[in-house]
């Protein structure tokens, strides 16, 4: 990417300076090949063209640091100097990417300041408090169950034919009882008119006070027990999240187990209805805990204030609701029967007739139109309720989630000080194996580290960067002239507290194989056979393509984390090793190494 800045115009110091730092990262010179040196001597003739700077500087002193090795302590001290005098941006670039390409004298004489600058910043930047952030999911956005559809639609359609019947039935009644007794059945409408409309006044209140759902308070009902929501394992950790979260967020008073037999109709609403609304696939519960935990303590909260389960006693207006509606129902009863009496008094059996017939029409009709009517009604009061109890916990969760999000971002470390943060730990782990056996820089030939993932684990990773985790596995190789020393532990990378070191040591001729084995379902594994032992499995990388974006190319991403991992390298010197022995350390000897002056 660097060489392809500089076809197109970005021809520098400060651009050739990181293209020298990408050659030359995680790899010992012994690893350049002879058209890769060949590229450098071309570099290295351009320097001095290039504009007086800073950049400038820091691109002579590292050519000066590749002409430097294998020469003597006097000559490598004086570019030592100036590269200590480099500003801190290119000095630390230099120090970090020439990690491998430093031995001997001149990596003695700049261990103790590497040193020094990782005890410094191994916990810098608040890490402890912040580290934990990288790992957590990128939390998916806020969604509720929306209202159920309305089938107020249907129930009216239904109310107009049984009105219809009723007013007809009315109709006749009241013209039979008319020409029976005219001044009667004027009187007799009336009351029935008053009484038919006290009823629906009233019947209404008691009907919609009487029947509101006995449930959580901010849950949605009708979806509570949904069939369509069947029990996976999607659905089974998102009971388990509830569970742990409303735990952990027991309001005062309530001990743990308490409160979860308390809230068991509550969490197993909330569970049903979170299982729905995001079992689509590749959808993890981590991605979603953001709102279980504020669900959690929005159930702590409307306890405390006493709104956790909606009160469904009936109040003193739904009592004298309800007595009303019966008494205007039993004299508009009474006004019919003695609207029929009416009727009947004419002394015309078909008139009589008439009347019975209107009156039993009249009392299905007007149960059957009263039925549709509250249906109507309650359909249209239950989707005003819903949609707005839907906006209600949509907002609600909106601003639930725009504050965890903005609490990640603001704790969560960047790329650079994730980087920082395991560079150190890696310098002091090498550091700590180097004083265990006694070694400096100068009795070894070579050296590496492979940082792999230890399970259990929390991963992260940056759109186009390697994965991180929250726990790893050192694995360090020193070779020098007499054989092999492998150091191994785990690393709470949190805190960077160690586990237990396992040491090993073996002879080069003892190095018999390495093989790597790759699956797209368990990843890189490497393998070391030993000629006095079992071979080893090392996994350097799972398996990660089924959760990359649809824009990343899987190979280079894998590339990216086999080489962050230091795998490149560690596979090289060990296969170099396993084939040539002890020859192989003679030709790579970096004593003996050919001048870069003179390598073409």
């Amino acid at each position: 990417m660097i060489a392809d800045a500089i076809i197109h115009g970005h021809d520098n110091a400060e651009t050739r300076f990181h293209w020298v730092l990408s050659m030359l990262s995680t790899r010992a010179y012994h690893d350049l090949d002879t058209e890769e040196l060949r590229q450098l001597h071309r570099v290295s003739r351009l320097v001095p063209t290039y504009a007086e700077g800073e950049w400038k500087e820091a691109l002579r002193i590292a050519f000066e640091l590749l002409a430097m090795l294998g020469t003597s302590d006097s000559d490598s001290e004086r570019v030592l100097g100036r590269l200590r005098a480099l500003p801190a941006l290119p000095r630390e670039g230099i120090l970090r990417h020439f990690d491998l390409v430093l031995t001997g004298a001149l990596k003695d004489s700049l261990w103790a300041e590497n040193r020094e600058r990782a005890e410094r910043n191994q916990f810098g930047n608040d890490r402890i408090q912040r580290i934990w952030a990288y790992f957590e999911a990128d939390p998916i956005g806020p969604r509720a169950m929306p209202p159920r559809p309305s089938t107020a639609a249907a129930a009216q359609a239904a109310f107009r034919v049984r009105a219809g019947m009723f007013a007809v039935g009315g109709s006749l009644l009241w013209i039979t009882a008319l020409v029976a007794d005219p001044a009667e059945a004027v009187i007799q409408s009336l009351v029935a008119l008053g009484a038919g409309l006290a009823a629906a006044r009233f019947g209404r209140q008691w009907c919609f006070q009487d029947h509101r759902p006995a449930a959580p308070a901010g849950a949605h009902i009708p979806h509570m027990r949904d069939p369509a929501a069947p029990r996976d394992g999607f659905t089974d950790r998102v009971r388990h999240s509830f569970d742990h979260y409303f735990a952990v967020r027991a309001p005062h008073g309530f001990t743990s187990h308490d409160w979860l037999g308390y809230t068991v109709h509550v969490r197993a609403g909330l569970a049903s209805e979170i299982a729905l609304l995001y079992r689509e696939n590749r959808i993890s519960v981590e991605r979603v805990n953001w709102l279980i935990r504020h669900l959690a303590e929005d159930a702590r909260n409307r306890y405390n204030s006493g709104t956790l389960f909606i009160d469904t006693r009936q109040n003193q207006s739904a009592v004298t609701a309800k007595a009303l509606s019966v008494i205007a129902l039993v004299a508009l009863a009474v006004t019919m029967l003695s609207a029929l009496r009416t009727a009947a008094s004419g002394g015309d059996p078909s008139g009589t007739l008439v009347a019975v017939l209107a009156v039993a029409g009249m009392v299905w009709s007007g149960k059957e139109a009263v039925s549709s009517w509250l249906e109507a009604r309650r359909e249209e009061n239950r989707l005003a309720r819903e949609t707005l109890e839907y906006n209600e916990r949509l907002a609600a969760r909106q601003v639930a989630h725009q504050s965890w999000k903005s609490f990640l971002d603001s704790t969560r470390p960047s790329e650079q000080e994730m980087e920082t943060w395991l560079t150190c730990d890696k310098t002091l782990f090498i550091d700590e194996a180097l004083r265990h056996y006694q070694l400096t820089w100068r009795d070894l030939v070579t050296h590496t580290i492979l940082v792999t993932p230890a399970r259990p684990y929390k991963r992260g990773r940056e759109k186009r960067g390697p994965w991180r985790y929250s726990r790893y596995s050192f694995r360090l190789f020193l070779v020098t002239p007499e054989g092999v020393r492998e150091i191994s532990s785990e690393i709470d990378f949190t805190d960077a507290k160690h586990g237990d070191e396992q040491r090993s040591n073996y002879r080069f001729e003892a190095l018999s194989s390495v093989q790597v084995t790759e699956s797209v379902h368990t990843g890189y594994e490497l393998e070391l056979v030993l000629t006095n032992g079992p071979a080893r499995n090392i996994r350097v990388k799972d398996a990660d393509a089924h959760q990359l974006a649809p824009d990343e190319n899987a190979r280079e991403i894998t590339e990216i984390n086999l080489n962050a991992a230091g795998f490149t390298h560690t596979f090289r010197l060990l296969e170099g090793i396993a084939a040539d022995g002890k020859g192989w350390i003679e030709r790579n000897d970096p004593n003996n190494l050919p001048s870069f002056d003179t390598a073409d």
